[in-house]
């Protein structure tokens, strides 16, 4: 072949590799273009829709265990400050709101009802951007609820059993010789307990497994065993085992958590009697109500540093989760503290109380009432029956349970929801005897659960220190 083919062939050759580059790079850049605006486009439908829901976080179970679950709404687009007057719940339940980023997040200031379906609607979301408003739109269903509570004296030992509201599926998951008391924590259970003459506090999963001791201050007595309303803090009182004349430490209010081996730690208290009578976690803080044996009612931190005087009292009848309202016995009556400011009223008298009334249980939610016994004795002094009641906050009564006289009511709780109502109940007292326990209880034990707004009994429970109980039986 001739140099000049050879060249013209080069020529023709490169020409059309020239044509091929550029065809590729008008291709290249229409797909360019085709991307940018379909992006546009997809960032302009975006707008024009408003925000839309792309993640939704939310964990029922937790929701109806204790307060402070969320559900969290990831969107589209960067919200403007949603109001929570633009936030509807149902069933209604009280709740804050927050804004941040794409993000609105709904925090439940109380537990949720087990077993109901809840709706969540935003309305009038704002993206930061140009476009129109949306509504958000969230539906979940919370799970049954379960509980804890213990049989002394099985054939196994004493048992603390799993179960459902309807007693059909118990699962022991923790059997000791000596039980005293247990609670259980966001995470775990406790455990009072006695091996021979020595106390323990165990900690476990919530199945029973991975056991470990929490270490007492030394030998001697656990009493008074209690959990806060929500997280892993616990607290008892501690007696020396050689308390006598000489001295030695006595009903001494001790914290810990459940979450680490840490040592308790002690409250302490100055001025007057530092032995514990009763106290009381204060739901959402790191604050207790403590009643001493002198009768000084006092509100003060975990360490019992800055206890603040709240004058004095007979008994602490409970503080409702969600709230910061004590219902306390004074000598002139049961009365409301607002443990926020310190002011106080008298609670609200039943209208025609069907017996004497005894002591006050609060139900969780702004205005939600008490649950109260009343004492039906005839007039030779004989016990015809006690009556569980709910009183609304406008003293009004309504029957909830009807407890014959030959029986005796030992406790009242209300679930964390304040849906049900706990009554622990020993049956025929006179030939039901007490054990030999530190925490001494009747042999036989029903614990009768009750729906609060229809009244209905939904089961008898054997045994008693149902879970969502977070003192013992007084």
């Amino acid at each position: 072949m001739s140099t000049d083919s050879r060249r013209a062939g080069e020529s023709r050759r490169s020409r059309a590799r020239k044509r091929r580059g550029r065809g590729f790079a008008v291709a290249f850049a229409a797909v360019l273009v085709g991307l940018v605006v379909i992006g546009g486009v997809g960032g302009i439908v975006a707008v024009a829709q408003g925000p839309r829901v792309t993640d939704v976080q939310v964990d029922p179970a937790a929701a109806v265990a204790a307060s402070g679950s969320r559900v969290i709404l990831t969107t589209t687009q960067s919200l403007e400050t949603v109001d929570p007057s633009q936030v509807e719940v149902e069933p209604a339940t009280p709740f804050t709101v927050d804004t941040a980023g794409r993000s609105v997040g709904v925090r439940f200031t109380l537990p949720l009802r087990d077993d109901t379906d809840y709706r969540i609607t935003v309305s009038g979301v704002n993206g930061l951007g140009a476009g129109p408003s949306s509504t958000l739109t969230e539906t979940f269903r919370t799970p049954p609820l379960q509980a804890y509570l213990m049989q002394r004296g099985t054939p196994e030992g004493d048992t603390i059993f799993r179960t459902d509201l309807q007693g059909e599926a118990g699962l022991p998951v923790f059997v000791h010789p000596h039980i005293e008391d247990f609670r259980a924590t966001a995470n775990h259970l406790v455990i009072s307990v006695r091996d021979g003459d020595t106390a323990r506090v165990i900690v476990t999963d919530p199945d029973g497994k991975n056991e470990r001791d929490i270490a007492l201050p030394g030998p001697g007595f656990v009493t008074n065993l209690q959990s806060a309303d929500r997280g892993e803090r616990i607290g008892f009182t501690f007696s020396d085992a050689d308390l006598g004349a000489a001295g030695g430490r006595e009903s001494r209010l001790f914290t810990a958590s459940a979450a680490d081996d840490s040592p308790p730690t002690e409250v302490g208290l100055n001025g007057g009697d530092v032995r514990i009578a009763d106290y009381r976690f204060v739901p959402d803080t790191d604050s207790m109500l403590v009643l001493t044996f002198d009768s000084r009612l006092l509100l003060t931190d975990a360490q019992g540093g800055n206890a603040a005087p709240l004058g004095s009292a007979v008994s602490i009848d409970g503080i409702a989760r969600g709230s910061s309202v004590a219902v306390v016995e004074r000598l002139e009556g049961i009365r409301e503290i607002n443990l926020t400011d310190g002011s106080e009223q008298g609670l609200v008298e039943p209208v025609d109380p069907p017996g004497l009334a005894g002591r006050a249980t609060p139900v969780p939610g702004t205005g939600a009432g008490t649950i109260r016994s009343f004492a039906d004795i005839s007039s030779d002094g004989v016990s015809r029956s006690t009556i569980v009641a709910h009183v609304d906050t406008d003293g009004a009564v309504r029957q909830l349970l009807d407890v014959p006289g030959t029986d005796t009511v030992l406790q009242t709780c209300v679930s964390p929801s304040g849906r049900y109502a706990a009554v622990l109940i020993a049956p025929r007292a006179v030939d039901n005897p007490f054990d030999r326990y530190q925490l001494p209880l009747p042999q036989r034990l029903l614990t009768h659960l009750v729906e609060v707004d229809t009244g209905q009994e939904v089961v008898a429970l054997q045994g008693f220190d149902l879970s969502w109980c977070q003192v013992p039986p007084q």
